[in-house]
């Protein structure tokens, strides 16, 4: 079991592998010396940078946080090299109401099992925090277009639409 605490990171971005259609999506943290990189769903990525944008909504985050946050997002490219430590399975998110932080927990399976996890812990404050969602919600949506139809992502040779009764567009 391996336990990395970035409580804060130096660095912690979420950033992908390969073509669209190919990619493999990845979050980074650095710190102390040490850089750790974890493989994760595109969905997952997508649903922890909604739900990181609604929690910080409803805890009322700093004011002119969108602006702040739109300064500080992190265009970089993912570190070299990128080996994952594990495929994430659990993602939990939590907000320290004492230091006004988001508390982001990734496992390689559910921590309530009784076998030992690997996981990464995070610790960010407010304003990275928004900055970090609005990478997740570009790198998302950087991938293939979706089908006007089915809405299912198009290959550059199109697809087979289920409601286009299977016929390519």
């Amino acid at each position: 079991m391996a336990f990395s605490d970035f409580d804060p990171p130096e660095r912690f971005v979420a950033g992908t592998v390969g073509p669209p259609g190919g990619r493999t999506f990845f979050l980074q943290a650095r710190g102390q010396g040490r850089l750790v990189s974890v493989s994760i769903e595109k969905v997952q990525v997508g649903i922890l940078a909604d739900r990181i944008v609604d929690l910080l909504d409803s805890v009322g985050g700093p004011e002119g946080s969108d602006a702040v946050a739109e300064h500080h997002v992190d265009t970089e490219a993912l570190e070299t090299p990128i080996e994952d430590e594990f495929r994430v399975d659990t993602v939990s998110l939590a907000w320290d109401e004492d230091r006004s932080a988001v508390v982001i927990e990734c496992h390689d399976r559910d921590p309530e099992e009784e076998s030992p996890s690997d996981s990464v812990r995070v610790v960010l404050d407010a304003t990275t925090a928004r900055a970090f969602a609005r990478r997740c919600q570009a790198i998302v949506a950087a991938g293939r277009p979706p089908c006007p139809f089915c809405g299912q992502p198009l290959d550059a040779e199109g697809h087979i639409c289920p409601r286009a009764n299977g016929y390519k567009r």
